[in-house]
């Protein structure tokens, strides 16, 4: 009997965690791993090639290739428990309402926490994308961006996301292109959709990462893995000296969440702007530059030229920067070229960023 209800309890919250979740099961993450959780790791397999399509030859046949796919190995490393004292029953005399809220408590409270450290996952783990400023006016565009860079690395059509945060939904919608979910199907408003745009599904997702407008994905390209450790269960609290006539609601769960393929993951911030104003040096400073520019957040400012024209993304280290002193130091460039000013934090990541065009 103790076993059955421990699984009831389990059951219960899972299903009000799952319900929870705005990065959902299948929806944002994938579930397909090989192996058992609670052993602190899993296998999966990471498709990043496809098989060739060659002629045959009658004659000679044709040669076998090998594909680079492989399985990986990912550690579970988020270790979570639930532990709620409920005051003035023992184990066996909770009664039924008390217990279902407390069990309601505990998935929502998880829900929170496994959403919180998927979401850091996608950002850190994805591949970052700038927008300078995002408007009402260019937001539709910058997200048709988003699907040509998808459709151009084979990312399946069928089954894109779009994590839009409540600033930027603001802005989504007054765009006109906007679906929103009162013409969606049944199916995927019940998956908390709250529309469609240039072939996304669309979900509101509230995250504090400085400067992060949305994310674009698919659930081919990032896993999660999640079970319990310990199951849910009541027990108790009278081997606890301070606790008396009392029990409690306990539960430890494990998971752990995975970028596979980074360039499938599109985290999109539109950091601060740095004003910068450069000035042409003349004379046997020919050819060098500098410029002025101040930070926006006590951070630190470092220069770097950048000859491909594809700007520093937003949480970069500074990796190839070099010391700035504003409207001193001397920068030789070229026609072309662009100046770009970044400002790091505490942590060497860019927080904000500016750029001078060279002509």
């Amino acid at each position: 009997m103790a076993v059955a209800l421990r699984e009831s309890y389990s059951d219960l919250v899972l299903e009000k965690l799952r319900k929870e979740l705005v990065l959902k099961d299948n929806i944002i993450f994938n579930t397909d791993y090989d192996g058992e959780p609670t052993s602190g790791a899993v296998k999966v397999y990471v498709n990043d090639a496809e098989a060739t399509v060659s002629d045959y030859n009658t004659a000679s046949g044709l040669a076998g290739e090998s594909i680079s796919n492989s399985y990986i190995t990912i550690p579970i490393n988020k270790d979570k428990a639930c532990n709620i004292i409920i005051d003035g029953y023992e184990a066996d005399a909770v009664a039924p309402d008390v217990l279902a809220e407390r069990l309601d408590s505990a998935g929502y409270a998880l829900a929170l926490q496994v959403d919180t450290d998927g979401g850091a996952e996608l950002v850190t783990e994805g591949t970052a994308q700038n927008i300078a400023s995002l408007t009402k006016d260019n937001i539709y565009s910058e997200i048709v961006k988003l699907r040509t860079k998808l459709s151009k690395l084979n990312v399946p059509k069928q089954g894109r996301y779009l994590l839009v945060t409540p600033d930027a939904l603001a802005l989504l919608l007054n765009a006109p292109e906007f679906i929103s979910a009162s013409n969606l199907g049944d199916e995927v408003k019940k998956n908390g959709a709250i529309g469609q745009i240039a072939g996304f599904t669309v979900y509101e997702w509230n995250d504090s990462t400085a400067n992060l407008s949305m994310i674009a994905g698919h659930p081919k390209y990032a896993t999660r893995v999640l079970a319990w450790k310990v199951p849910v269960k009541v027990v108790n609290l009278d081997g606890d000296a301070a606790m008396i006539g009392a029990s409690a609601i306990k539960g430890r769960i494990c998971y752990a969440s995975k970028v596979l393929r980074a360039s499938c993951i599109l985290p999109v911030f539109s950091p601060t702007a740095i004003a910068v104003v450069g000035t042409a040096l003349t004379g046997a400073d020919e050819g060098k530059y500098t410029c002025t520019a101040t930070a926006t957040d006590s951070g630190t400012l470092k220069y770097k030229v950048i000859t491909d024209g594809v700007l520093t993304p937003y949480g970069a280290d500074a990796t190839g920067f070099s010391s700035f002193t504003s409207g001193t130091t001397k920068i030789t460039a070229s026609s072309g070229n662009i100046i770009e000013i970044g400002e790091f934090n505490s942590d060497s990541k860019l927080i904000a960023s500016g750029y001078y065009t060279v002509e």
